[in-house]
């Protein structure tokens, strides 16, 4: 019998492989977020990876199409990344919150501790040894499960492009692209701590 680990309203089994996993994402009701989404989005990449990339939750475009980062957005990461000299395929990427947020609102706490239980099992299954968290809710997550020391919220910018340790896991804060499509004065700026993330690498 395949032990459960309890959480406050569901379960997750201890032994669930992604295959596993990716199918009760797909299916989950677990909030009202279902009702309005169109898929709600496994994350992708490479499930060997030591580098995994967290964004707050699907665009319109990605509910859409069930894919990350393929909107507006989209264009800009792959551009950062790019220019930073990271192969796509050699990353984890997944999302804080997995169905698309209605008019792409902040999630509200019980949508981030319903979603953050799959979140938690894949950081599990991927074991990564950096944690890139875009942006404020999926950075105040992280450090919050790794009990590092939150600033202010109006001080999380001085987060960003800095390295953060915990155990054996390194944090990297960075903001998410989509502050390039209401400041693209930022770019030059997240280009350059886009770029430190190929020094993580090496």
């Amino acid at each position: 019998m395949t032990e459960l680990v309890k959480y406050k309203y569901f379960k997750i089994p201890l032994l669930m492989n992604f295959t596993q996993l990716n199918k009760v994402i797909k299916t989950c009701k677990n909030c009202n977020l279902h009702e309005t989404r169109i898929h709600a989005l496994c994350g992708e990449g490479n499930k060997k990876a030591k580098m995994m990339l967290i964004a707050q939750a699907p665009g319109k475009e990605e509910d859409k199409s069930g894919k990350m980062f393929i909107g507006p957005s989209g264009k800009i990461f792959h551009e950062l990344l790019k220019k930073a000299n990271i192969n796509k395929e050699a990353i984890y990427l997944t999302n804080l919150i997995k169905c698309y947020l209605p008019k792409c609102r902040r999630p509200s706490k019980n949508e981030i501790e319903q979603c953050t239980k799959y979140l938690d099992k894949e950081i599990e299954l991927i074991n990564p040894t950096i944690l890139v968290p875009l942006g404020f809710h999926a950075t105040r997550y992280v450090f919050n499960k790794y009990g590092l020391q939150r600033p202010p919220k109006k001080e999380y910018t001085h987060l960003f492009g800095t390295v953060f340790q915990a155990g054996s896991i390194f944090v990297f804060p960075l903001r998410h692209p989509t502050a390039l499509l209401f400041n693209p004065k930022k770019r030059d700026t997240m280009q350059h701590n886009y770029n430190k993330l190929r020094e993580l690498f090496d």
